[in-house]
């Protein structure tokens, strides 16, 4: 077991916590915002919680807060959009920066980075909707996925016997849509993160429910999930996955916070591997999201470890 260090003093006041957005995780950033300004509230700061729209920089011009504390999910909150307007207005804020952040939110550019980092990544092709409509583009079993999404919103399994593409592919956008087609790794779900330069134990997540995979229900509905800290994996495996979420973390840039999400195949006869899917820069922070589990398993409390964000954030980042 790892264990985080003293909490640092509070010497801001004045948070903004942007929440909502404009990005089909909505629901779920203004889960995680909620969350987040009650407890700044009762680390003592005086809060704002700001539903984020298009006007938002006129809103921060007004409203003058010391430190943004970046709570939204998906686009335009996770992929540089937001950082690039709080740069440019000279607010500290949370989180990675413009250019960490819209490559950690390109499935493909990340897989780029990651790869030449030495980071393990399955194999994947950039299609169309359609084109992933209308035949396999790698053999099955395979995922389907936006190529800038997250919470697992919009992501197809297909079956090793499928014998062509279902019509799930197609319903879940538009058929000029960008998708990513990835070759399917089997086995464990485990997760891990990065908190500043601390790196956590592991989380092994078990979907329950009779859910296929950790998707956006197993993610946020209570019970969707189970989680097992630490994970039982041989302690090799467990090693690896932390330093590759500290290689992945420090080759995309990221800052402050960020958890990477790995499969490991130990299933009879399998592969062995252990597969990086993706990091996250701007994990989720509600009820049942995992790195308020990791940090509080490390000895921090929820209110430690906002307060640390707060007192984390800075522009140029």
């Amino acid at each position: 077991m790892n264990t985080l260090g003293p909490v640092p003093k509070r010497t801001r006041n004045h948070v903004a916590v942007l929440k909502g957005g404009l990005s089909a995780e909505r629901e779920v950033s203004l889960n995680s915002g909620a969350a987040c300004a009650e407890a700044l509230l009762k680390e003592g700061y005086t809060v704002t919680e700001i539903d984020v729209d298009r006007d938002l920089a006129t809103g921060l011009q007004e409203l003058q807060p010391e430190v943004c504390f970046n709570a939204l999910h998906g686009k335009f909150g996770e992929d540089g959009c937001v950082q690039g307007v709080l740069e440019l207005l000279g607010i500290p804020y949370t989180h990675s920066g413009v250019l960490a952040s819209a490559l950690a939110m390109h499935k493909e550019r990340a897989k780029d980075i990651m790869k030449l980092a030495g980071v393990p990544v399955a194999e994947a092709k950039l299609v169309t909707r359609a084109e992933a409509q209308a035949s396999h583009v790698l053999p099955p079993p395979y995922v389907v996925k936006p190529v800038t999404e997250g919470s697992s919103v919009g992501v197809v399994i297909v079956s090793p016997d499928a014998e062509r593409p279902p019509n799930s592919i197609a319903a879940g956008g538009p058929e000029d849509q960008i998708v990513m087609v990835e070759r399917y790794v089997a086995g464990r779900e485990l997760t891990c993160a990065v908190l500043g330069n601390f790196v956590t134990d592991v989380i092994e997540i078990v979907p329950l429910r009779g859910l296929e995979f950790y998707d956006y229900e197993a993610k946020y509905a209570p019970g969707g999930s189970k989680h097992d800290l630490p994970a039982q994996i041989l302690p090799d495996v467990y090693q690896s996955v932390r330093s590759l979420t500290l290689r992945a973390h420090q080759a995309l840039g990221c800052r402050g916070v960020s958890r990477a999400d790995f499969r490991y195949d130990d299933t009879a006869g399998g592969t062995g591997e252990l597969i990086c899917l993706e990091v996250n820069t701007q994990p989720g922070m509600t009820g049942t999201s995992l790195v308020p589990e990791l940090a509080g398993y490390a000895g921090w409390s929820f209110g430690d470890l906002v307060r640390w964000m707060v007192e984390d954030a800075s522009c140029n980042r």
